[in-house]
This record gives C-alpha cells, sequence and structure tokens, in this order.
C-alpha cells in the first residue's frame, strides 16, 4: 500500500480538500436511502390508507405534497452537494498530476546520463503519461467509487437488519461468496497488469525509436520490416489487454448472477413475509427500491479492482522515476565562482570504470588556461569518455580531475557546466528557430550576438533559409544536412562565452574550406578560451598547442604535429594515411 501513502504524501496542499471530498461521498452515498425511506413513508402513510377505503382527505393530500416537496428538495441539493463532490475531485486530482508531472521531470532532468542509458525512451514517456493519466484516474475516480459502493452496502446492510433482520439476512446469504470470488480475481489479475504495462512499455519504445531513426529505415528501405516489429509488439500488448479483460469476465458472470439473486430474494422473501403480515407495503418497497445499493456495489467492486490493479503497476512504475536518485549532484558545500573560470584543466592519474570494463587508465594531463588541445586515438580509445569527465557526465574511478585546482566534484553542477561549452557529433537540435537554438544557453542574448557567433561557426546558411534566423528547424534538425547541423551546434556552444569549449569531432561533416575558415575563426575568439578538441582529421588538429594520442584508455603520445609526424606510431600513420604518404615516403 505504498502507492496510496505516496499518493497522500503529494496531495499536500490539497488534503483538507481531499477529506472533504471522500467525507462528502460517504455522506452522499447515505443520503441515497434518505429518498426510499420517503418513498416508503408515502406508500405506508397516504398510499395504503387510500387503497383500505379511507378516502383522499385535505390532511391526507397535504402530507402527501409535503412528503413529495420534501423528496424533490432533498434530491436537488443531494445532486447539488454531489456536483461540488466530484468538481472537488477533479481538482484536486488535476493539481496532483500537474505537480507530480513537474517534478518527475525535474528530477529526470537531474538524473546522470547511466539512469538515460538503463532506462528505455518509451518507457520514460509512459511513465509521464499512461502511468500518471491512472494515478489521477485513481484519486479522481476509483477510490470515489470505491468509498460510494462500500458505505453504501453497509449503511444498506444495517438498515436492512434494523427495519427487519430475518429479511435482510435472507437477502445478504449470498454476499459472502461474491467477496470470496472478488479477493480471488484481485489476486490473480495483479501480475497480469504488470505485465500488460511492460508491454505497453516496449510498444511505445518501438514507436519512439522508429520515428526517431525515420531516416536509417527509409534509407534502408526497411519499412515493411518496421511495420512487422511495430505489429507483433503491437500484437503482444492486445493479446495481455485480452487475457487481463477476459480474466474478469470469467469472474463478472458469477458476481452479476449472485447479485441478481438478491432481486429474486426480494420478490420470493418479501412476497411471501408481505402475504404473512410480517412487513408492510412500505417495508417491502423500501427493500425493493434499496435492493441496487447491494447489487451494484457488489457488481462494481470486481471493476474497482480491476482499475486498482491497474494503478498499482503504474504508480510503481511512477514512485520508481520518482525516488530516483543521481550519484552526479552538488554538495552541499559546493564551490561557486564568483569570478570567470581560467579554463585550467587537470588529469591526475585519473582512471574511468564502466560496467565493469575499464575506459581509462591512469591519464595524466595538464591543460593550461587558453591552450589548444587535440585528442586522437582509434575508435574506443576513451577519448569521449576522458572528456565526459570534466562537466561530470561521469565520475572517475580513481584519480581525479580538476579545473583550475579545484577538483569538479567539489564545483556546484551548475556553475560548472555553465563555463564549459560542448558541441558533439551527434548533433541535437530543437523543434526552434535557428535563433533559438543557437541563443539556447543564453535565452536574453541580443540578435546581433546571434550572427556574430553564427559567423564565427560559419552559419552562412541561414541567411538562405525561408525567414532567416527566425526559420524553425524541424525535431533534430529535420531538412539541414550534418554540416549545417555541427556548425549550428558549434555556433551554440561558442554563445555562452565558455572558459572551457570542448568539440568532439564537431566539423567532421563538414568541408575542408569550411573547417579551414572555422579553425581561424577559433584562434582569434575575442575571449579566453581553452579547447580540447577530438577529431580524426589532420586538418583539425595540426594547428594544436599540444596532440595527445590515447590508445585503449591510455596516452601513448604527448607532442606538437611538427613532433609527433617525425616519430613513429598512431600520428605518424594516420598522418600519412590521410596524406596518401606511403611506407617508402613517396605519394601513393
Amino acid at each position: 500500500m505504498f502507492q496510496i501513502k505516496w499518493v497522500w504524501k503529494n496531495l499536500e496542499g490539497c488534503r483538507k480538500r481531499y477529506v472533504f471530498a471522500l467525507c462528502s461521498t460517504a455522506l452522499i452515498s447515505m443520503m441515497t436511502l434518505v429518498n426510499s425511506f420517503l418513498t416508503a413513508q408515502i406508500m405506508d402513510t397516504v398510499f395504503t390508507p387510500v387503497q383500505q377505503g379511507g378516502g383522499v382527505t385535505p390532511a391526507l393530500w397535504n402530507h402527501l405534497v409535503f412528503l413529495v416537496a420534501l423528496l424533490i428538495g432533498f434530491t436537488l441539493f443531494r445532486t447539488s452537494f454531489n456536483y461540488l463532490s466530484i468538481l472537488t475531485y477533479e481538482t484536486c486530482s488535476q493539481k496532483l498530476l500537474f505537480k507530480l508531472r513537474r517534478d518527475l521531470y525535474a528530477n529526470m532532468q537531474a538524473q546522470d546520463s547511466s539512469f538515460f542509458s538503463k532506462n528505455r525512451t518509451g518507457d520514460l514517456m509512459t511513465r509521464l503519461t499512461g502511468d500518471l493519466d491512472m494515478v489521477r484516474h485513481t484519486v479522481c475516480y476509483v477510490i470515489r467509487m470505491l468509498i460510494d459502493c462500500v458505505v453504501l452496502f453497509l449503511t444498506t446492510t444495517i438498515t436492512f437488519l434494523v427495519v427487519d433482520w430475518l429479511f435482510a439476512l435472507a437477502m445478504l446469504a449470498v454476499t459472502p461468496i461474491i467477496f470470496i470470488l472478488t479477493k480471488a480475481f484481485a489476486k490473480r489479475v495483479h501480475p497480469l497488469y504488470v505485465d500488460l504495462r511492460e508491454r505497453l512499455s516496449r510498444l511505445n519504445t518501438a514507436a519512439q525509436e522508429n520515428i526517431a531513426g525515420n531516416r536509417v529505415v527509409k534509407a534502408f528501405a526497411r519499412e515493411d520490416y518496421e511495420i512487422e516489429q511495430f505489429d507483433r509488439k503491437n500484437e503482444d500488448y492486445k493479446k495481455a489487454n485480452l487475457k487481463a479483460s477476459l480474466l474478469w469476465l470469467k469472474f463478472s458472470p458469477y458476481i452479476d448472477g449472485l447479485s441478481q439473486a438478491l432481486s429474486i430474494a426480494v420478490l420470493l422473501v418479501g412476497g411471501t413475509f408481505l402475504i404473512i403480515g410480517r412487513i408492510s407495503v412500505g417495508t417491502f418497497a423500501l427493500f425493493n427500491s434499496l435492493c441496487w445499493t447491494l447489487t451494484n456495489p457488489m457488481r462494481t467492486l470486481g471493476m474497482l479492482i480491476n482499475d486498482l490493479q491497474r494503478f498499482f503497476a503504474s504508480a510503481s512504475k511512477v514512485v520508481e522515476l520518482y525516488y530516483a536518485r543521481s550519484t552526479i549532484v552538488s554538495r552541499a558545500d559546493a564551490v561557486k565562482p564568483t569570478d570567470r573560470v581560467a579554463g585550467a584543466v587537470r588529469f591526475d592519474h585519473v582512471s574511468l570504470k564502466l560496467n565493469s570494463t575499464e575506459v581509462l587508465h591512469d591519464i595524466d594531463l595538464d591543460i593550461r588556461p587558453g591552450e589548444t588541445v587535440a585528442i586522437m586515438g582509434p575508435t574506443g580509445a576513451g577519448k569521449t569518455s576522458l572528456i565526459n569527465l570534466i562537466p561530470r557526465f561521469a565520475d572517475a574511478s580513481a584519480g581525479k580531475v580538476c579545473v583550475d585546482g579545484v577538483p569538479v566534484g567539489l564545483y556546484d553542477l551548475q556553475a560548472l557546466r555553465s563555463s564549459i561549452g560542448i558541441a558533439t557529433q551527434d548533433v541535437f537540435l530543437f523543434s526552434d528557430s535557428v535563433d533559438g537554438n543557437i541563443a539556447y544557453g543564453d535565452p536574453d542574448m541580443s540578435e546581433e550576438d546571434v550572427q556574430r557567433f553564427a559567423k564565427i561557426a560559419c552559419v552562412d546558411f541561414a541567411g538562405k533559409l525561408p525567414e532567416g534566423f527566425d526559420t524553425v528547424i524541424g525535431e533534430r534538425g529535420t531538412g539541414l544536412s550534418g554540416g549545417q547541423k555541427q556548425r549550428i551546434a558549434l555556433a551554440r556552444a561558442l554563445a555562452v562565452r565558455p572558459s572551457i569549449l570542448i568539440l568532439d569531432d564537431t566539423t567532421s561533416a563538414v568541408d575542408m574550406e569550411t573547417e579551414k575558415y572555422i579553425q581561424e575563426q577559433l584562434s582569434n575568439l575575442d575571449f579566453r578560451c581553452t579547447k580540447i578538441i577530438v577529431a580524426q582529421r589532420i586538418s583539425t588538429t595540426k594547428r594544436a598547442d599540444r596532440i595527445v594520442i590515447l590508445e585503449d584508455g591510455r596516452i601513448t603520445d604527448v607532442g606538437t604535429h611538427e613532433e609527433l609526424i617525425t616519430r613513429p606510431g598512431y600520428y605518424r600513420e594516420v598522418y600519412a594515411l590521410q596524406n596518401g604518404i606511403t611506407e617508402e615516403g613517396g605519394v601513393a
């Protein structure tokens, strides 16, 4: 029941109103009996005397008018009170939904990269949408109906026992069997809804991945294959849904049949008691009119149990995300620099393990403020893992990474990352204008500054777009080439005027002429900036103050372009390969 406690905790600010709604539901359910009592009174005090030949006297007529008016007035009051109650439920549940969605999204933003590598995007989307809607539905409807059913059943049972205990026991004889069936159903349906929730997550993940990778699908003409894969997951979800639904259908005929037996009991037992004179016509009418308050809760209870099991399956996933905590957080005594960071970076015998695999080993590197350092190495050497340690996308397993002599773990995360500009090869652009994407790190940036940084990154194509810098580009930069997206990403990284600029193969998709222009612009920035460039092109790295060669997670060589091409090793091999030089020194 921890899910219920968790919901109650998050109803803070609405608890009094929600308790009012719960109490009003119970009160409204009890008010239902009043209508039947008034009807019984009309039967016994008006209709029965008339049928016995007493005639319609003015007093009798006035009494009838009074009871009918009382019945109408009470019905209007109960209906209005019920409207207010439902309105309160809706208000509280919507506020809860808003709060939870905001808190979940904020908590998700605080997670580190390992969290997103473990959780599928489709699953996270399901938690923020369908699962939260199930929580709202339970708070707004299921709990209300449960209280309504329980109060109706209990108050009716007590009323029947008070009015005629023998008649009541005859009617209630089948109820224990119904409750046993309901309990058995709840026990069997819970694992089915857990499985159903997982299949829905897989279905959403498949859809999300296919939408995000639509270009790859079309490039390989795999539309039919992807449709087949989606159909398979859709079929699995349909079968799981059908299995859960059919389970209820197996139980519902018995529960409905036993519930209807109460109506038969009223006619048989009540009719017999009426004939022998044990009860009056009004009492018979009371039992007959309130029969539904016993049968309806018993029929509805199974469906409510059904919804409750869906709630528990969904809420468990939401709670898991709600309480997820990142291992990379700011300390309570975190350093918040008041001045601009100088940009000195120090890797002090750093090692890194990811999933028990050593990615980096004993990295010892000192980068001076304003220096340009290029990092080269074969695929899988650990280049990206190395630069990810600077903004704390991951934490070193051993050793320490320092910025301006302070370990990055001691910095306030926001202050640290706001001093770093990052542009990667795998560019992500938002569904926003070119201007909005470049000014993402500083929304208040002037249009002149945006265009100035766009010029440095050679975003010259923006002026040719339909609306210039105000042109809204598609999700992930749809409609732009790889090189154009990389240039926007570079402008975005430069626009925050970072103390440390990290470029991870940022110009791999641009032509040589554009790359040369960008390199010249980066060499003449109007602010001091330490540049760390991960690249595979010699044309990109040869201008660097130093070039670091990384192989198998270890630094195997460090030097300038001129130094490295004179000694055997990875750099000279790449240089020879890219320049068409044979082993004998000739041109291939």
